[in-house]
């Protein structure tokens, strides 16, 4: 048995943020976004409306999940820029489908909400720790992950809940193995303001 003693130091780390803002969602919103025009996606529904947080009749959650957003450019990420709403849209999952593996491109942050009851069991969130083809896949033995080896980590989304999360993350839904739908809305988000340097001419004004 080594005789030295020794510490482990994490360097960075991959936030998840969960914020309920179910005071802002009402029976009237849940039934309105359910009763949105649903097209068939790769392996889901989506909405044909890809800006849903447009809507009126929304308002109250775009501001709940804007404020969400102001808190996480604020105090996770340290910026001065602000964060706000690109493309928004709701999703369903039927019985026996999920979601493959992706991450959301031309966003920062990316969120999920969900707004209405959940059927059961669960299906979680399940991101993964690499975003591309790994040429050596060398696993933890399952007993002894811990956070600086572990592939994946699993969100158990709750009702009233927003996550959100970096778009460069690879995520994945488990399959509903439930009898009923799977209700959830899904957005993207950029920042607004003024980013790099005027006299190292990396100057930007979005």
């Amino acid at each position: 048995m080594a005789e030295g003693s020794h510490e482990v130091v994490a360097l960075f780390a991959e936030p998840v943020f969960r914020m309920d803002i179910s005071h802002a969602i009402s029976p009237e919103q849940v039934e309105f976004i359910k009763k949105l025009k649903m097209i068939q996606n790769q392996v889901n529904l989506i909405s044909e409306n890809l800006y849903i947080f447009e809507e009126p009749k929304l308002r109250s959650i775009k501001k709940a999940v804007q404020e969400a957003l102001d808190i996480f450019a604020g105090e996770v990420m340290g910026i001065p820029q602000k964060l706000y709403v690109t493309q928004s849209w709701s999703l369903i999952n039927m019985p026996n489908v999920g979601m493959h593996g992706h991450s959301h491109s031309n966003s920062i942050v990316s969120g999920s909400l969900y707004y209405c009851d959940m059927p059961l069991p669960l299906s979680n969130m399940i991101f993964n720790r690499h975003s591309d083809y790994q040429r050596l896949e060398i696993k933890p033995d399952p007993k002894r992950r811990n956070i600086y080896n572990t592939p994946l980590n699993v969100v158990m989304p709750k009702v009233g809940e927003v996550i959100l999360f970096s778009s460069s993350l690879t995520h994945v839904v488990e399959v509903n193995r439930a009898a009923t739908p799977r209700y959830a809305v899904a957005f993207n988000s950029f920042i607004k303001g003024k980013i790099g340097d005027f006299r190292d001419v990396s100057e930007l004004v979005l």
